[in-house]
């Protein structure tokens, strides 16, 4: 367990300093203009910015610290400690303010980490790792695809924070997807060896759905605001990685009262915490000003 916490908190802080080098970038690549015409040609343009390119390389060190840690711990355990992504983009995006963190914030993560600790804690309130069930598996992504072109279609008909928030559910629901693959495929690598994963579906699924859920990311990025896109990201990634859990893995829910409370107060804590930091005002600046191209 401690393994699986310690490399989930490392993935949270490197996926959030991959967001805030990405969002910088994808802002300036669409010169802070929010319409669905900027973002055509976005990705080919993002490839060549050496800041963007940095958040590549930290969002894959990101990718490797959530990969050990699936393989420690089960996606009920991982993915909710994900939700501190959000408070580690707050803290990164106050460095060389001078400026400290508003109340708002400190409250926000307050309750984060009071609804974490409380999960952690309680005895039962995590659910055990249960075994994959790979049929289920397809099921839930046979669910959840056109769940994702739906959301995906709609966000281009709006603008602004909706457009992000949606664009973010979407990233959100493809990179639960790909918590569950990562945990398939470093399974099938220890298990089965490399010969055996190269001619397995998990490991093609999981390079599908990553490379969906980061072209989906940056363009919540350029959608212009950054509060909204990491927020939906942030509460839909743990929420859809739990039902997974529970329907694919075969994971029991809490059994004992204490548990179930436990869960249900954690998950107001986390909640709560979330919408407190996604009304940052730090980032709601960060939104508002672009460096100009250069």
């Amino acid at each position: 367990m401690a393994w699986s916490v310690g490399f989930s908190l490392l993935a949270a802080f490197l996926f959030a300093a991959a967001a805030a080098l990405q969002y910088r970038a994808a802002r300036r690549a669409v010169h802070g203009v929010s319409d669905a015409s900027a973002a055509h040609g976005l990705i080919r343009r993002l490839v060549r910015d050496p800041v963007w390119l940095t958040g590549w390389g930290v969002n894959l060190g990101g990718f490797c610290a959530q990969a050990v840690a699936l393989h420690f711990g089960s996606t009920a355990v991982v993915q909710p400690l994900l939700v501190t992504q959000l408070v580690f983009t707050i803290v990164l995006g106050t460095i060389g303010t001078g400026r400290p963190p508003a109340r708002l914030d400190l409250l926000g993560g307050i309750a984060v980490s009071a609804g974490l600790a409380v999960l952690f804690t309680v005895p039962g309130a995590i659910p055990p790792q249960g075994e994959p069930s790979r049929p289920r598996i397809l099921l839930a992504g046979l669910v959840a695809a056109p769940i994702v072109v739906v959301l995906s279609r709609a966000a281009w008909l709006r603008k602004g924070p909706v457009r992000a928030a949606l664009l973010g559910v979407c990233a959100g629901l493809c990179f639960a997807a790909t918590a569950v693959l990562i945990k398939l495929t470093t399974a099938d690598l220890v298990d089965r060896g490399v010969a055996a994963t190269a001619v397995d579906w998990p490991g093609y699924a999981l390079a599908g759905s990553t490379l969906l859920g980061l072209v989906i990311e940056q363009r919540a990025f350029a959608a212009g605001s950054l509060p909204a896109a990491m927020t939906a990201m942030t509460m839909t990634n743990p929420i859809a990685s739990y039902l997974v859990a529970a329907f694919a893995f075969q994971t029991l829910p809490p059994r004992t009262a204490a548990a179930f409370t436990a869960l249900s107060f954690s998950v107001l804590l986390l909640t709560a915490g979330v919408a407190l930091l996604s009304r940052s005002a730090h980032a709601s600046r960060e939104g508002d000003t672009v460096p100009e191209p250069s």
